[in-house]
């Protein structure tokens, strides 16, 4: 047996020799463990395996004497010392919504509401009256087979599932024990729970096959809407709890976006849209009373992955640029020494070098653009970005054109990433279609606020069949509008 000492906690981990590093280390692979992104380094020293001619493409000579490894490249041969970052800080966004007092709740002694998103968990535990007791959130134990959904369904469909099915489930396993110690009760008087999530996260989490999702014709291969019992998930409720799966209504518009629908009350409005910005943009819009929904694949660059400097929304990145006496000031999270970029800043960073004349319309720089004394902005970084807002807007403006719709549209962002634009730098980017937008509201983890409100009336499971059967989904890889779109949009 090796021996891995990780030093950031000065716990020791008996693994195997021949291990993989990042497995040991659970450590996070934005790119699936393809020693694609080089965001899995670590100071690492001992028996080892050889560098590889991937980490010497990724990493610099300096950092190879330093002792900086890609723990997704690295097998474990022997002891060994690990120094890596501890995650737990990243900033999760708690939903903001208003949940009413529970109607007719669905459990007896206590509930609890779950959302299973591609980046982060988050719980809540409730009781009869509908108040919280407690909540917690955690990073996805998934993020180390990938951080985006295509990556995730890619490595469960070559013969990961099993494995990324027991990781969730003990993650969720975790928050119940930390919501039932929080509120200080016993998590076996726990009853009833609503999970929610995006078809592929529930696939998984369920035991449910993936492979409908990894190819077109793309199909959802279970589409949820029904319950199963805690000991069918292996989660540590009492047997016969029972939890609800939440209706998806389409293979990459989950069950997070139906609840995400009722959170919001956008079925009850006249004309509205609810935005859903990440790696797979949701997208649903409502007009005079139809509904239309859909996805699309805008990539990692919001979370930080594809871009030189980016990393997630913890201490340390810059979350903020502001133009002042026309030169940049910057905020990072914690109000520490900046020392990467998450994708709230990425987004505010580029508005402003355009307002400033460093960036074109066309995305052009001349050179990489420091933002503080070690972090900065290349080209690709911008040029990825492109791609990203260009499929959200693209989206955006194909659904509106499949409602018939002309005037500006009121936008809700949902999520931890869409609560945290600056409406202002997404409209400046053309993340949002200019002309298109009219008023913007962030409104949280509507997924989450859609799962409690379930928890606690019985009667809005018919509203989510309802909306889940009649919604109109609109497959943007078969629009040649979407295709004009996404063409024109590049630009700025």
């Amino acid at each position: 047996m090796s021996e891995v000492t990780i030093t950031v906690n000065k716990r020791r981990i008996t693994c195997k020799k021949g291990d993989l590093l990042i497995k040991v280390i659970n450590g996070e692979a934005p790119c699936g463990g393809r020693g694609m992104c080089g965001k899995c380094r670590v100071k690492a020293k001992g028996k080892l395996s050889p560098v590889t001619s991937r980490e010497r493409e990724l990493l610099s000579p300096e950092d190879l004497k330093k002792g900086i490894r890609l723990a997704c490249l690295t097998y474990i041969e022997g002891d060994c010392e690990v120094e890596t970052e501890i995650k737990a800080d990243t900033v999760i966004a708690e939903a903001d919504l208003s949940v009413p007092v529970a109607a007719d709740p669905c459990f007896k002694g206590f509930g609890i509401a779950v959302d299973i998103g591609t980046t982060t968990l988050a719980a809540r535990l409730y009781d009869q009256s509908g108040k919280i007791l407690s909540a917690a959130s955690s990073l996805s134990p998934q993020i180390r087979w990938g951080a985006d959904v295509v990556t995730r369904i890619e490595s469960a469909a070559n013969g990961k599932a099993d494995e990324m099915r027991r990781a969730v489930v003990s993650g969720i396993n975790k928050l119940i024990s930390e919501l039932a110690l929080k509120a200080e009760i016993s998590h076996t008087l726990i009853d009833f729970g609503v999970i929610t999530g995006n078809t592929a996260m529930l696939s998984i989490f369920c035991g449910k096959s993936v492979e409908g999702l990894s190819r077109a014709p793309f199909n959802m291969g279970f589409p949820f809407g029904k319950s199963f019992s805690a000991k069918e998930l292996c989660l540590i409720l009492p047997e016969n709890a029972e939890i609800y799966i939440p209706p998806c209504i389409s293979p990459f518009v989950g069950a997070d976006a139906t609840c995400a629908i009722v959170a919001s009350g956008l079925y009850e409005k006249e004309y509205a849209l609810l935005a859903d910005i990440g790696t797979n943009g949701e997208l649903c819009l409502v007009k005079d009373g139809n509904l239309f929904v859909t996805s699309t694949a805008a990539g990692p660059a919001f979370e930080g992955v594809g871009i030189t400097c980016g990393m997630r929304a913890q201490s340390g990145a810059i979350d903020s640029v502001k133009i002042i006496n026309n030169s940049l000031s910057v905020h990072a999270i914690g109000d520490t020494e900046p020392r990467g970029l998450c994708g709230a800043g990425l987004i505010e960073a580029t508005a402003a070098l355009l307002e400033l004349g460093i960036i074109d319309e066309t995305g052009g720089m001349e050179e990489k653009y420091y933002l503080s004394k070690n972090v900065y902005l290349t080209q690709q970084d911008i040029r990825n970005l492109q791609l990203s807002k260009s499929a959200i807007s693209a989206g955006i403006k194909t659904l509106l054109c499949e409602a018939g719709a002309t005037d500006p549209v009121p936008v809700m962002l949902a999520g931890g990433f869409g609560t945290a634009l600056n409406p202002e730098s997404t409209l400046r980017i053309g993340l949002l279609p200019k002309g298109k937008v009219g008023q913007i509201k962030p409104i949280g983890n509507a997924a989450l606020g859609g799962a409690a409100m379930l928890l606690l009336n019985k009667s809005l499971k018919e509203k989510c069949d309802l909306i889940a059967k009649t919604a109109t989904h609109v497959d943007l890889a078969l629009s040649p509008t979407f295709s004009e779109f996404f063409m024109t949009d590049i630009t700025f």
